[in-house]
């Protein structure tokens, strides 16, 4: 009888070629804010991916791993606040899963406002609230600068999110075939 509450072998390797994925576009294709260490991201459009279709565990696990390791390639030494804010924005994005049903091969206007819904409030949480009040308590950093750097962090990523993002799940959503069709053999 197969356990429910471990994880598949298809999840763990989309976790680790997820984690794989974000590390590389968070380094390597990312955009400077002029804010010090803050950039505009395309890895977390790539995160909202991986977690729609893999759930809030591989969201978070992605997004912990994934965070993690561009931490210690770029700067030597991860920085915690923000891996547990790419963490939370993964999972929260991750809860998504059951309502957006993009495995029906459609992605809508209800789904695209719903997504958006879901990674909206992530980012909020994750930067506005999460990642500035770590830096606070963990790292003793003064608050208006974390605090700015949270939410320039959180819009970028909002907008990144929500045009890449559903690009991406729109595009994912047309290689499925739609819940109720005909499938045509030749």
């Amino acid at each position: 009888m197969k356990n429910n509450k471990t994880l598949s072998i298809r999840t763990i390797v989309a976790i680790g070629i997820g984690s794989a994925v974000f590390l590389i576009l968070g380094r390597f294709a990312s955009i400077p804010t002029g804010i010090p260490n803050t950039e505009i991201q395309t890895a977390y459009a790539f995160l909202a991916l991986m977690a729609v279709l893999y759930g809030p565990l591989a969201g978070a696990s992605i997004g912990f791993i994934g965070h993690t390791l561009k931490d210690i390639t770029a700067y030597g030494s991860p920085w915690f606040s923000w891996i547990i804010a790419s963490a939370i924005v993964g999972l929260i994005i991750g809860f998504s899963v059951k309502a957006l049903k993009l495995q029906d091969g459609y992605f809508g206007k209800k789904q695209l406002i719903l997504f958006n819904l879901f990674q909206v409030i992530a980012n909020v949480m994750a930067w506005g609230i999460v990642a500035p009040t770590l830096d606070i308590l963990i790292y003793a950093e003064p608050s208006n600068k974390v605090y700015i750097q949270g939410s320039v962090s959180g819009i970028s990523n909002i907008i990144t999110i929500g045009v890449l993002g559903s690009i991406l799940l729109a595009s994912y959503a047309k290689t499925r075939i739609q819940t109720g069709s005909l499938k045509l053999e030749d």
